[in-house]
């Protein structure tokens, strides 16, 4: 709410509800997982409810954190100050997101290249030696970087392209071409999910890393086991960053058909751009090194 007594640029904002249930609602959801992945993986029987009332909880405190924020815009609380702290708040956001990753690139690096150091130097076991002396592990069918990741490769980049259309476009008071430009990307960005699915799907059937087959580590399972760990946190986190993506934009997309968004005022939609683009960014990289360069077929 705009505070029409305060006579400086910065806004005193009324207290909000929704940081602490959006920190409950994410306990919530991560209890709820351990519980369902616990019988996924045999080890009892998977409860998935209380993963489903989180995250029902976390789109719910979404939605209303969003609006709020929405009608402090309106209400001319968003001053110049304002909307610069927001900017340099959305790029330390994105900031943070890439050191995330920098460590699960970090780890598949450390295998990739060094992996013949470990094999023969760091350990006197002739299984450990055997395990470590080729990136892929020995065993390891990896996946054809020409075929789903190279589609995905694809939806992406065009999806990048689609979303700087219709940010052109609403920069030119073009609403029809940056309505268009968002419905684009956001299909794209659902594809791009569904055939992550679908390959994940594969894998898992194929048992392609063995990464569902917990036996020793001391032999060339467990070499697999941590390929699959580095492949599924790295594709897994950034798909799941897709997913995050993707309903931002579908914000943004609704956003634009209420006519929400003007030539001069648009930060919302601006942030979702450059979350985005740092999304495909990070993908280039994943498809270059861990599917081409450290993963090709072995």
């Amino acid at each position: 709410m705009a505070h029409h007594g305060v006579k400086h640029d910065y806004h005193i904002i009324d207290p909000s509800p929704w940081p602490l249930m959006g920190s409950a609602s994410a306990v919530v959801w991560a209890f709820g997982m351990v519980a369902g992945m616990r019988g996924l993986f045999g080890v009892a029987k998977g409860e998935w409810w209380l993963m489903l009332v989180g995250l029902a909880l976390i789109l719910l405190t979404m939605v209303f954190w969003w609006r709020d924020v929405i009608k402090e815009s309106k209400a001319g609380d968003h001053t110049p100050v304002v909307q610069l702290g927001l900017r340099y708040g959305m790029i330390m956001f994105i900031a943070s997101e890439v050191m995330f990753f920098v460590s699960f690139f970090w780890i598949f690096f450390e295998m990739a290249l060094f992996h013949g150091h470990r094999a023969g130097d760091m350990s006197a076991i002739e299984e450990v030696k055997t395990a470590w002396s080729t990136w892929p592990p020995a065993g390891v069918e990896t996946l054809d970087p020409w075929h789903l990741p190279l589609v995905n490769t694809l939806l992406l980049l065009t999806s990048g392209t689609a979303v700087t259309w219709a940010h052109h476009a609403l920069q030119q008071n073009d609403r029809k071409g940056a309505i268009q430009g968002l419905l684009l990307t956001v299909i794209l960005g659902a594809l791009f999910t569904c055939v992550q699915g679908f390959e994940y799907m594969e894998v898992a059937k194929e048992h392609n890393f063995h990464f569902f087959l917990f036996k020793d580590a001391a032999d060339a399972t467990g070499a697999a086991n941590l390929y699959g760990s580095a492949f599924f946190m790295a594709t897994g986190f950034h798909g799941f960053h897709v997913l995050i993506g993707t309903i931002f934009l579908i914000v943004c997309l609704l956003r634009a058909i209420a006519g929400d968004f003007t030539p001069k005022k648009h930060f919302g939609f601006e942030a979702a751009a450059w979350y985005w683009h740092f999304v495909d960014v990070v993908w280039l990289f994943l498809f270059a090194f861990v599917y081409v360069i450290f993963g090709g077929p072995h």
